[in-house]
């Protein structure tokens, strides 16, 4: 009789697994929570995980100096989706970014190593999909909110820097310099900052005053760009000369900084809030570009229009009337708006003349 060859655990490099053999303990990347448990069947979508997460070897189940043989076909992992991979590591990081704010509360510095090791494996998922900044407001909580807010903010800030072409080491320093913007909040009190009514004046221009705390919090953190601290010290300047600390205006104010600021508006104004209802991205973009014109730089909101707004051909949204439809036309003068063809009923509506409705998701 044959006897089975016993497997043994064996680190291999990336490029040499095959599909179809088992990974021999939990992958974890800077995460509470393993992002493929142990006993996983490797597949294609595996390595591209990896290499997201810069993973050079996994521990796998070979038989003692030789492969195992295992057909592909017979494979029947269920892979989860990138989306709830990325949900997973997302609400890890919202747990250890807080664990950070409380500290800075309490009146530690801004520890970059830790913070950096929190963010990166996020910063890298989202530039490597974009598409991901879709539902970042789906994740938020009301009563959490501040926390997913700096990390939403600066997930959204490296989303538009990629997309305006800065190179990618200082895409990341931004979308850090975006999670940071809002971290002198620590330095506001509690009873302030989570006030559910309206702020009195005084309260108000101490809100008004976190940018000069995230600055002085940062401003001796040697490894930060000095433009990603001018960007945390501006990100509430507006080009009109509206905002705050110091009513900036145009071009004083370095494109770095507007970057963070359409990111953080944009965040907080599709996330729901203890006070007010979250609104569509789509909505949101138009009010941006629209109502607040004159504000924010149009290059920036642009090329974060052009993200959203992802729109071709047969893409399937959702309306603001509930109705679900498919993109028939795009006016490149007014993308968030096109022609759809109702699913229900087959009319054709051109939202460009109904203003009373809006594309409220895309479908995926």
């Amino acid at each position: 009789m044959e006897t089975e060859e016993a497997l043994q655990l064996t680190y291999v490099p990336i490029m040499q697994l095959r599909v179809g053999e088992l990974i021999a303990e939990d992958i974890l990347a800077n995460t509470k929570f393993p992002i493929v448990a142990e006993n996983t069947k490797l597949t294609y979508e595996h390595l591209h995980i990896f290499e997201v997460f810069n993973i050079t070897e996994i521990p796998v189940l070979r038989a003692a100096g030789e492969a195992l043989d295992i057909p592909q076909e017979e494979s029947t992992i269920t892979v989860a989706k990138p989306e709830l991979i990325f949900k997973r590591v997302y609400a890890e990081c919202v747990v250890q970014f807080k664990k950070e704010f409380k500290a800075w509360e309490a009146g530690a510095k801004v520890d970059m190593t830790k913070l950096r090791g929190i963010l990166l494996p996020l910063i890298e998922m989202v530039l490597d999909d974009r598409t991901i900044i879709f539902d970042l407001n789906e994740y938020s909580d009301p009563g959490e909110y501040l926390y997913h807010h700096c990390i939403a903010t600066g997930l959204i800030t490296g989303v538009i820097a990629q997309k305006l072409g800065y190179d990618r080491g200082v895409t990341i320093q931004l979308a850090i310099g975006g999670t940071l913007a809002d971290s002198g909040m620590a330095k506001i009190s509690p009873n302030i900052r989570e006030k559910k009514g309206a702020l009195s004046e005084m309260e108000f221009n101490e809100i008004r005053k976190h940018p000069i705390y995230s600055y002085q919090m940062i401003k001796d953190i040697p490894v930060l760009k000095q433009s990603v601290k001018a960007a945390v010290f501006q990100h509430h300047e507006r080009l009109d000369g509206s905002g705050y600390p110091t009513s900036e205006r145009g071009e004083r104010i370095p494109m770095e900084a507007q970057i963070i600021a359409v990111a953080d508006v944009f965040h907080a104004m599709t996330s729901e809030r203890a006070y007010r209802a979250k609104q569509a991205s789509f909505k949101v973009l138009e009010k941006i570009k629209e109502e607040e014109f004159g504000k924010f730089n149009l290059k920036v909101t642009d090329a974060l229009l052009s993200v959203i707004s992802d729109l071709s051909i047969g893409s399937r949204v959702l309306l603001s009337n509930l109705e679900n439809g498919e993109v028939l036309y795009i006016n490149s003068n007014a993308p968030t708006r096109p022609l759809i063809k109702l699913s229900r009923t087959g009319e054709m509506i051109d939202l460009q003349s109904l203003r009373h409705l809006h594309i409220q998701h895309i479908l995926r």
